[in-house]
């Protein structure tokens, strides 16, 4: 029976480390040989650019608003997006979002709170 090369734990994880990360760098070149080939990418980003501004476009509902207000909405909405630091952003509608959103909100504070105190 032969013995083995080396019994140094070090040069035994070095070597076992080395060759996880190149199989692992081979796995990303071919996810990255797998976008290029891909024919169907381009038109899948067409098709989705092309839905989103259908969706923009359709659901942005009249607002029932005097023309001021809305406006003064607007400009602390694009206010608020930039002092998030979303300065190319725009706003393209405002719509009223479900009373459920406040009420599932505090029920998973309340729930986050309780795990934490475990």
């Amino acid at each position: 029976m032969s013995q083995p090369i080396t019994t140094n734990p070090v040069l035994i994880a070095l070597i076992n480390m080395t060759v996880v990360f190149c199989v692992l760098y081979g796995l990303s070149l071919v996810v990255r040989l797998i976008k290029v080939i891909d024919p169907t990418q381009k038109k899948k980003v067409a098709q989705e650019e092309t839905n989103v501004a259908e969706k923009a476009v359709s659901t942005v509902a009249p607002v029932s608003l005097p023309q001021e207000e809305y406006d003064e909405m607007i400009i602390l909405f694009t206010a608020a997006i930039a002092a998030y630091g979303y300065s190319g952003a725009r706003v393209v509608a405002i719509r009223p979002v479900s009373n459920n959103t406040w009420s599932q909100a505090a029920r998973m504070e309340t729930v986050n709170s309780r795990n934490q105190m475990r």
